[in-house]
């Protein structure tokens, strides 16, 4: 698979408008599912542009949430959206907090690319309080994320090499990032899925993110001859079965919740 760092050092704006758009539903299941309220202190590992932080501001007051990334760019998005929140660059595999800092530590969508997925969930248990919760989701690649199981469907009609996500990404199925916090040492641990949405002015509005390789799809994408991606989109938008109107689409993710 190409180098899924560097294909998150991208615009904050650019991610936003690709994956970022199904953010405040998802958000909100998370945080529904991991029982954050009012007077709790909480972590967002792998904040991204901050969606999910903002998310949690929203709960618990800004001041009380904390959070991290490895992207430089994404890093400074979420400080400009939350500067009363203790925004770090930093790895979830090495969080500069001590131990038992939060009620409640929560990763969205980033399990999957942590360089030690297994090393990243024990130090979220590290940096929550006994009796606090450690909550994740992953997106459902090999089903239930409608763009990108279209995306890939398309991009390996073209290369069947390309590196499908529903298949490359790990814990990406259903009981497998519960089996991971369970291995992690985390007690009472709870599976389920969440579902969100995300609204489109057109296709166009879709494809266009693509194009700046966001993510390990926008990354296959720009690798492509411009015939080849022009081949892609237009397979992309068939099997969606959209127009150029304004369309909704839905997506799955995966969830597991342990208690430290």
């Amino acid at each position: 698979m190409a180098d899924t760092a560097a294909s998150f050092r991208v615009a904050a704006d650019a991610y936003d408008r690709y994956v970022g758009r199904y953010g405040p539903d998802l958000s909100a299941g998370l945080i529904a599912a991991a029982g954050v309220r009012p007077g709790m202190r909480v972590l967002d590992v792998g904040c991204g542009p901050g969606a999910l932080a903002t998310a949690l501001a929203r709960v618990v007051a800004e001041e009380a949430v904390a959070a991290v990334d490895p992207s430089e760019t994404f890093v400074a998005a979420c400080r400009a959206r939350l500067p009363a929140a203790d925004i770090r660059l930093a790895a979830a595999e090495e969080l500069p907090f001590a131990d038992d800092t939060f009620d409640a530590a929560l990763a969205q969508l980033v399990v999957n690319f942590m360089r030690d997925p297994g090393a990243g969930v024990r130090e979220m248990a590290r940096v929550t309080r006994p009796g606090g919760r450690v909550a994740a989701c992953v997106w459902d690649y090999l089903e239930g994320m409608t763009l990108m199981r279209a995306f890939w469907d398309a991009a390996t009609a073209i290369h069947p090499t390309a590196p499908d996500e529903g298949r490359a990404m790990p814990y990406a199925r259903e009981g497998e990032l519960a089996r991971l916090l369970e291995r992690a040492g985390l007690r009472d641990v709870r599976r389920g899925e969440l579902t969100a949405h995300a609204s489109y002015a057109s296709f166009a509005d879709l494809a266009e993110p693509l194009g700046h390789g966001v993510g390990p799809a926008g990354a296959h994408y720009v690798s492509l001859a411009e015939g080849e991606r022009a081949r892609l989109r237009a397979d992309l938008q068939r099997r969606l079965g959209v127009g150029n109107g304004p369309f909704r689409l839905s997506a799955r993710a995966w969830l597991a919740v342990g208690t430290v």
